[in-house]
């Protein structure tokens, strides 16, 4: 072999290792199908001990195992609705969406007036973006306890995902009213506005912005209005005549917010 083929095989073959070490660190490694992680229900266990042990497994995310238990509980006790929501939730959790509307479908079937069940089969809908079926099975949450901000929280995610601006500020005023931190939950890992869009997602901020400042409550106005202006929200100058403000235009930080001219985030 001449020198300068011998240099030639030296360098692709550095080339290709390099080359391997790079894509090696960019690897997408699977990770291990989930596995039950502890000792199976025990048979003279009552439903509520096993329908317990449930919950505290679902809590540390061993949702197989949670699964085990509740069906245990659900053969002790048939029909029960109770049980058909907590394996829906379950199944939700791991993404088993198909399974979980089956579940909730059961729920709803053993207990009509069962609202938890008909506000999470919305989830359901709402996750697979069937907004006007989410809207229904939400609206239906509400008829039967309208006591609960979570239902009109997410409804209101439902109308604002189908561009349903005015019914969904209508939704979100009455989530309010009933929980001022009801958002503040939300953003931790509840059901949030599915925004195809960064002028939707600034729409959002700027019209929670403003329900938060129609209620009195500045601080969380002014970051929501915060957010709104990194969104890139292009009717802004509105802040100024929207009357929801009024109270807040008063404010020394509102002005401080409105002078610092955030930067636009983009995307």
């Amino acid at each position: 072999m001449s020198y300068r083929k011998a240099c030639l095989v030296v360098l692709l073959f550095s080339s290709s290792a390099a080359l391997a070490q790079v894509s090696h660190s960019e690897q997408v490694q699977i990770a291990p199908p989930l596995v039950r992680a502890i000792d199976p229900p025990a048979a003279d266990a009552t439903a509520t001990d096993l329908e317990h042990q449930g919950d505290r497994l679902r809590a540390d995310k061993l949702y197989l195992d949670a699964l085990d238990y509740y069906h245990a509980a659900l053969n002790k006790k048939p029909s029960d609705a109770r049980l058909f929501n907590k394996i829906g939730i379950t199944e939700l959790m791991m993404q088993r969406f198909k399974e979980a509307r089956k579940s909730f479908e059961l729920a709803i079937r053993s207990d009509r007036q069962y609202a938890d069940a008909y506000n999470n089969l919305g989830v359901i809908f709402y996750e697979s973006k069937r907004y006007g079926a989410a809207v229904k099975q939400y609206e239906k949450a509400i008829a039967v306890d309208s006591s609960s901000a979570s239902f009109f929280n997410n409804l209101g995610a439902a109308y604002f995902s189908k561009r349903s601006f005015e019914s969904a500020v209508a939704a979100y005023q009455h989530a309010l009213e009933l929980d001022p931190d009801v958002f503040e939950r939300t953003s931790r890992g509840g059901v949030q506005a599915q925004l195809p869009s960064p002028e939707d997602r600034a729409r959002y901020d700027y019209t929670v912005a403003k329900l938060y400042a129609k209620m009195g409550l500045s601080e969380q106005s002014l970051e929501y209005l915060r957010k709104a202006m990194e969104a890139g929200y292009k009717d802004l100058k509105n802040v100024y005549k929207d009357v929801e403000f009024t109270q807040l235009r008063k404010n020394p930080r509102f002005t401080e917010l409105m002078a610092s001219n955030t930067p636009v985030i983009s995307n």
